[in-house]
């Protein structure tokens, strides 16, 4: 990166409408400074316990208007049954899906109950699942009788097709069920694998918590989800349904809800593994245009010098560090024919530069200059910054 030779230091009030100097500056991979306030702010979000985020789609709540979101894997109208303002499975029905499609990435919540008649073992126990873009099978099961530490196990299973279970391909980290009958819930973050040019460049991940229960951690998918069989990888499609299995038993599911996320890999303009230089470079030249636009470049103050530092942390192009030379040459001009008594009325304002200085040096931006030395000076001098015994 190009370094700026500036001949500056600065006077006036220190107060700015712009964020300021403070963190690590903008580089190469990263469009915003460390602790970055002119970086946008998450839209704000509603959360209240027990309820859907407020921006969450409900995708199923009990009622028919929701049911109707639902229908067969064709298409056609489903022969699961809205039963108590909850979705119960019916044998030989086959899987329900959701009209609309999402992904590729989303945070999921289900809430489930395996019957309370216990019936069959192993399997055949309470059995659905939960589909992830039509591929990835998050298993449903009675599992709460299944405990290897008893001899015999009331209720053998392999691991690996237990409740919470990535189906044949990891079992859950603890087995957190709750017995036959019992509301159970899944809050699931999926993110879809990443394919480029014909190959897969991220596995794709889940991540589970099953009854409040961290179960699977970020569990890399090795393709998508079979019965008897290994996977192999597979480009998976922008956006797919939302999926519950039809596996004989009357499982039911209620308060059904998701919200769309966005992937790391999407991000190219601030650090992740898909960054894109050119990407972060127009990025950071229109922050720094959208800056330079505010300053008035006709008044002496040491607003004006903070804010064209601020805007060269983000670009070194013209018309910025002209824009600079000028305006810190001018100001540093000023502050050499003050006396001491005004050089103590501005201290805050020449603390102010002194900071920004301090930042664009320990980023490498600034070489030795006439900004830094009078600064440095005058500080020492005046100790300003010595604690006081």
């Amino acid at each position: 990166m190009k370094k700026l030779m500036i001949a500056a230091a600065a006077t006036g009030l220190a107060a700015s409408a712009f964020a300021g100097l403070y963190g690590d500056v903008p580089n190469a991979t990263h469009a915003w400074a460390v602790h970055d306030r002119n970086r946008p702010n998450p839209v704000k979000v509603v959360a209240e316990p027990g309820l859907p985020p407020s921006d969450a789609i409900i995708l199923f709540d009990g009622t028919e208007k929701t049911f109707a979101n639902w229908c067969s894997m064709k298409m056609e109208p489903t022969k699961w049954k809205l039963v108590d303002g909850t979705l119960e499975s019916v044998k030989g029905a086959g899987y329900i899906r959701t009209k609309a499609e999402y992904g590729p990435n989303f945070q999921l919540h289900v809430e489930w109950a395996t019957p309370v008649k216990v019936e069959g073992v192993g399997q055949g126990r309470g059995n659905s699942g939960v589909f992830l873009m039509n591929d990835f099978e998050l298993q449903v099961l009675d599992s709460y009788e299944t405990d290897p530490s008893k001899d015999p196990n009331p209720n053998p299973n392999y691991a690996d097709g237990q409740a919470s279970a990535i189906y044949g391909q990891n079992p859950p980290i603890v087995n957190a069920s709750r017995g036959p009958g019992k509301w159970q819930t899944y809050d699931i973050v999926f993110h879809a694998p990443v394919w480029k040019d014909g190959k897969e460049i991220y596995p794709g991940t889940v991540t589970v918590f099953h009854n409040g229960v961290l179960t699977q951690d970020n569990w890399e998918y090795e393709g998508p989800t079979f019965h008897m069989k290994r996977t192999s990888k597979k480009q998976p499609a922008a956006k797919a349904p939302i999926a519950f299995q039809d596996h004989g038993n009357p499982v039911h599911f209620r308060n059904v809800w998701l919200r769309e996320i966005p992937c790391r890999h999407a991000n190219t303009t601030h650090g992740g593994p898909d960054v894109k230089e050119a990407d972060v470079k127009a990025l950071r030249d229109k922050i720094a245009t959208e800056l330079f636009k505010k300053i008035d470049t006709s008044k002496a103050t040491a607003d004006s010098v903070n804010q064209i530092l601020e805007v060269i942390s983000y670009s070194m192009e013209e018309p910025f560090c002209g824009a600079a030379k000028k305006i810190c040459g001018d100001y540093l001009a000023q502050l050499e024919k003050m006396d001491a008594a005004a050089l103590d009325k501005n201290k805050n304002a020449i603390l102010s530069v002194k900071k920004s200085y301090d930042v664009l040096w320990r980023n490498n931006l600034l070489k030795e200059c006439k900004l830094g030395k009078f600064i440095a000076k005058t500080v020492d001098q005046k100790g300003w910054l010595k604690k006081k015994k």
